[in-house]
């Protein structure tokens, strides 16, 4: 029988470590002794346990200089120590300095065995994390991208293929799942990379200010326009412009973006003067604009233009495995903006994490994973740290109806039920015509937009 791992014990009294070994050995772990304090650090150094099992009370060195001793070797060592009622204070405060917990005297075989068993738990999720981190550096990230799963890797092998073309590209993919990520990719990997990268969102602005954005204006085209100023095509010429969401621009504006990529030049609103742009462009959208183009609501000649080269993105939930690496990333990063000790998930919390559909995508994984830095009072992420819509999932996913819910939790239900379905039949009813939809609902058009997000809704 394979040993469960290696527990270094030292105590001053024979009996205690003889029977301390005893019942370890009998649990399945390998067992090294030490009865002269002073000589612990060197055993330690010497045998490199996975824990430590140590007395607080010693004459040559208490528990306390053994802790600060072992730590100064190993800061990452797990150590457990042995107390009696009149130290408990000083434990306590030992836990609070690095160790992992304290067991009092008297204790049973069975509070030694499980106090052990989640010492060793907690190392081996420390060390999965660290492979975790080790994997993310090495072998799975694509410039800022990171994934393993199959259908990534499969876009990072395009990304290759195509960056260095001049060739118009169309990414598509639901709304979070890091379009402009890859369009950065795409221009660092591509000819143009000493050159602008431009970002367009095309849903923040209303028509006329979004062409005045892309094309620029001369004094006095409009009212507020003291000033000429060039466009957007006109800074990014030498390199590449990102117009990100490009299926929402209207039919007007779509005619004008026509031109310009096909002749390369533009034109300021209120000029007549023409300026030549060198420009790639690449497109994102969360539409399915070939059936746009059936239904008239996007130029069929356009569409051709800018998808010369289709880039679809998965969802993170077709994305097996990457989940995991994803919420280790965000959690570093956040950990260490905050300057939180939070070096990981506990295997509870990560199930919740991977059993999520994330309508949201990577964009409420990153945020999902701020938040449980900000909350996590614990080394390792919990599951009460994570949103409720997270930790609530197989509740709702159960067959318990709202009336079996609790009335908070049945209201959220029935909320969201509502806010979804309302959302559904009316962008139906306008033909997914976003303005239009948030008009009739007197709403703006980013309220739709966020709804849409929330419920993982294309308006296609």
């Amino acid at each position: 029988m394979p040993k469960l791992g290696r527990v270094l014990v030292i105590d001053d009294e024979v009996d205690m470590i003889e029977n301390c070994a005893r019942l370890l050995i009998r649990f399945g772990y390998e067992v090294v002794t030490e009865a002269d304090s002073g000589k612990a650090a060197t055993q330690y150094e010497r045998e490199k346990p996975d824990l430590v099992l140590t007395d607080l009370r010693m004459p040559s060195l208490d528990g306390l200089g053994i802790l600060q001793a072992i730590r100064a070797i190993d800061p990452a060592a797990t150590v457990i120590l042995i107390t009696d009622f009149a130290t408990i204070e000083t434990a306590v405060r030992a836990v609070k300095d690095g160790a992992f917990d304290y067991l009092p005297k008297p204790f049973s075989a069975d509070q030694l065995k499980v106090c052990v068993e989640r010492a060793m738990d907690q190392r081996r999720l420390r060390e999965e994390n660290r492979r975790l981190l080790e994997q993310l550096t090495e072998t799975h990230r694509f410039d800022n991208i990171i994934g393993r799963s199959l259908p990534m890797l499969q876009v990072f092998e395009i990304i290759k293929k195509v960056a260095k073309s001049e060739a118009n590209i169309l990414i598509i993919g639901e709304t979070g799942t890091g379009k402009e990520l890859i369009a950065r990719s795409l221009h660092v990997n591509s000819r143009r990379a000493t050159g602008p990268f431009i970002p367009v969102d095309c849903v923040s602005l209303p028509e006329n200010l979004l062409e005045s954005e892309l094309f620029g204006h001369e004094k006095g085209a409009f009212t507020g326009a003291q000033a000429a100023r060039p466009g957007l095509f006109e800074f990014a010429s030498g390199g590449t412009i990102f117009l990100d969401e490009v299926g929402d621009i209207s039919l007007n504006l779509q005619a004008k973006l026509l031109r310009v990529l096909q002749e390369r030049q533009v034109r300021r609103v209120g000029s007549n003067r023409i300026i030549e742009v060198d420009v790639r462009v690449i497109s994102a959208t969360n539409h399915d604009l070939a059936q746009a183009v059936a239904t008239g609501g996007f130029r069929e000649d356009l569409y051709y233009r800018l998808n010369v080269i289709s880039l679809p993105l998965p969802p993170l939930r077709d994305r097996t495995g990457d989940v995991q690496l994803i919420a280790h990333h965000y959690l570093t990063k956040y950990a260490a903006s905050s300057e939180k000790e939070v070096a990981g998930v506990t295997p509870e919390a990560m199930r919740l994490l991977e059993q999520h559909s994330w309508p949201g995508n990577v964009r409420e994984l990153q945020n999902v994973m701020e938040r449980a830095v900000v909350l996590a009072e614990h080394e390792l992420v919990q599951p009460q740290d994570l949103p409720e819509q997270i930790r609530v999932k197989v509740e709702t996913a159960s067959t318990l109806s709202p009336n079996e819910l609790p009335l908070k939790r049945a209201k959220e239900v029935w909320a969201d039920s509502f806010e979804r379905d309302y959302l559904i039949r009316l962008l139906k009813r306008h033909d997914g015509n976003i303005s239009q939809a948030a008009k009739a609902a007197c709403v703006d058009r980013k309220t739709v937009h966020r709804l849409m997000k929330k419920y993982g809704i294309r308006s296609a």
